[in-house]
């Protein structure tokens, strides 16, 4: 159960007549576990690991009710690593999230800062790597449809429509900050999602755009829209997609497609530790497209015990002759301890085939890709929520 503070509590200097309007929640998840990976680098490993489902974080959430239905609210979301302490997203305080806007019961919200994309709002809740079924572990090769929200947008104002009888839609624009380099850094994105009794379906697009000989986005001190973490370096990246999902009784199944374009690559490609190579792996022709299709199923055994499982086909054009297919399954089988605190085994493997330039297997989350051209990693994890 979340705790509720109220801001007088924090401020002390409130009216009596604010105490029933305005609020701030503290909440958060911390997702701890062992996990046993068959090759790292060319070795086995075990390792403790911090967020191999879902990222640990703590939070503030907040409102004030402002009369009409409309309210001030804001988010600041801190990301940490449960295993060492350490600040993540770059060690930034609110790396996950921070912004403040306006609400309105009737027309939606207006927020500005640090936010998700909208292929993260309406697509990734559909996808086994955007759910607790999954997590982060259960992304799409290099996360390169950021599914699993590998980048957040800086300098970003979004609307987020309310809800229309199960329709809601959105869309985010941020911003380069950069006065002689307005498209230099920036990002843009929208999408839309329905639901209706048991059926979910959403899609979403989004656009990153650089200037392909000065490549803002690879300094963790631009003070552009992304910044310091980005799966691929290019001029541009366009990303979409679309899914849907089905609750019947206790299961719920789910298919998800999306596609990366990238342009302008600038020489960029694939890291050592995300291939496996010595050197890498530079994409051919200036460009590369990864297209991903993905189904997924969980089952609720009892209130306590469920299931799920999902499986992940990636089609590859990394230019040059060189198009690996990537399969990935991962399976979980999890028990509640109670409405807040759950332990978890989770059994992922991953197998790059058609492959001419021998790039290993990389599960998101790992330290490093396999030599081989498979990848296992099994994982025992708790999570509590609070």
């Amino acid at each position: 159960m979340k705790k509720t503070l109220m801001v007088a509590a924090l401020t002390g200097v409130f009216a009596t007549a604010a105490h029933a309007q305005s609020s701030v929640t503290l909440y958060g998840l911390i997702d701890a576990g062992i996990t046993y990976t068959n090759n790292q680098g060319g070795h086995s490993n075990w390792q403790e690991t911090s967020g191999t489902v879902n990222g640990s974080r703590w939070g503030l959430r907040g409102s004030e009710d402002l009369g009409g239905g409309l309210k001030a609210i804001f988010t600041l979301e801190n990301g940490f690593n449960i295993a060492n302490g350490n600040l993540g997203q770059n060690s930034r305080l609110f790396g996950r999230q921070a912004f403040v806007g306006l609400s309105s019961s009737q027309y939606g919200a207006v927020t500005l800062g640090r936010q998700y994309d909208s292929v993260v709002d309406y697509v990734g809740p559909l996808s086994a790597t955007g759910s607790q079924f999954g997590g982060t572990i259960a992304a799409h090769p290099f996360d390169n449809d950021n599914l699993d929200n590998t980048l957040r947008i800086n300098n970003s104002i979004k609307y987020t429509s309310a809800n229309y009888g199960g329709f809601t839609f959105g869309g985010l624009y941020g911003f380069s900050n950069t006065a002689d380099g307005f498209s230099n850094n920036r990002a843009y994105s929208f999408g839309a999602s329905y639901n209706y009794g048991g059926l979910n379906v959403g899609a979403g697009y989004l656009q990153l755009n650089n200037d392909v000989n000065n490549l803002a986005m690879a300094s963790a001190s631009d003070p552009g829209a992304v910044t310091g973490t980005f799966t691929f370096a290019a001029g541009r990246q366009r990303t979409f997609g679309g899914g849907a999902s089905y609750t019947f009784g206790p299961a719920t199944a789910g298919i998800v497609y999306t596609q990366t374009n990238l342009t302008d690559t600038f020489g960029g490609g694939i890291s050592a530790v995300q291939s496996g190579t010595s050197a890498g792996y530079a994409f051919g022709a200036n460009s590369a497209r990864l297209q991903n299709l993905e189904g997924n199923i969980r089952y609720a055994l009892t209130p306590a015990v469920s299931l799920a499982g999902s499986y992940t086909y990636t089609r590859a054009n990394f230019g040059g002759g060189v198009n690996p297919n990537y399969n990935q399954v991962n399976l979980q089988a999890d028990y509640a301890l109670s409405k807040r605190t759950d332990v978890y085994l989770q059994g992922d493997w991953q197998h790059v085939s058609s492959n001419p330039a021998n790039i290993g297997p990389y599960m998101n989350g790992l330290s490093s890709a396999s030599t081989t051209q498979d990848q296992v990693a099994v994982t025992a994890g708790l999570r509590h929520r609070f």
